[in-house]
């Protein structure tokens, strides 16, 4: 069973019809004692990363969320709650993240070509480098939408995709993995992704 670490920020429905629609048995809480219950946890996120961070923070849940990484429970986060694994973001300030990553998160302006628009919204097409998550991917498109991406990340980057440089696309290290596309808006590819994590 999955449990989806409700802390007020992330696609929720999304995700829940995504696991339904795979045969999963998911539960979105913000009840500690119940995600505890949970065999695997996704970590979702939307917004800026600063006010998830801080709802993390004031939920307890992220001391939560390092005590069952630590427990080696497999955990996933998508979009935000990737960044949110790394130790700290440059989104408007330095912010604190959870550290379970080494690496930070960055903002595309000042860093990609003249001219390409940020945010970077829309399919694009994922190089694996690594990992087991996304084994067999490369070449495949899925759904993006961020203006921040993770960089110094590569002892856990697992792929990247192009958008004038290399983006981090996702990551994974132990129990720990992360998609900063969205694997529940991008169609079959992203259902074969997230069957493949609730198997494990």
């Amino acid at each position: 069973m999955t449990g989806i670490i409700d802390y007020g920020v992330g696609n929720l429905f999304s995700l829940c019809s995504s696991c339904a629609c795979i045969g999963e048995k998911a539960f979105v809480s913000g009840d500690p004692a119940e995600l505890a219950k949970a065999d695997r946890l996704v970590l979702p996120g939307v917004g800026a990363f600063a006010d998830a961070a801080n709802k993390l923070r004031d939920t307890g849940m992220a001391a939560f969320v390092r005590a069952q990484a630590a427990e080696g429970k497999p955990l996933l986060g998508i979009c935000l709650g990737m960044q949110l694994l790394f130790e700290k973001s440059y989104e408007y300030g330095c912010h604190e993240g959870l550290g379970l990553l080494k690496g930070q998160v960055v903002p595309m302006e000042g860093r990609l070509p003249a001219g390409l628009k940020i945010p970077h919204m829309g399919w694009n097409a994922l190089e694996v480098k690594g990992g087991t998550l996304l084994a067999g991917l490369s070449g495949q498109y899925v759904y993006f939408v961020h203006s921040f991406f993770a960089e110094n990340c590569a002892e856990s980057l697992s792929a990247v995709t192009e958008y004038g440089i290399p983006i981090t696309a996702a990551v994974e290290r132990g129990n720990i993995y992360g998609c900063q596309f969205h694997p529940e808006k991008s169609g079959n590819v992203g259902l074969s992704i997230l069957r493949k994590f609730v198997r494990i």
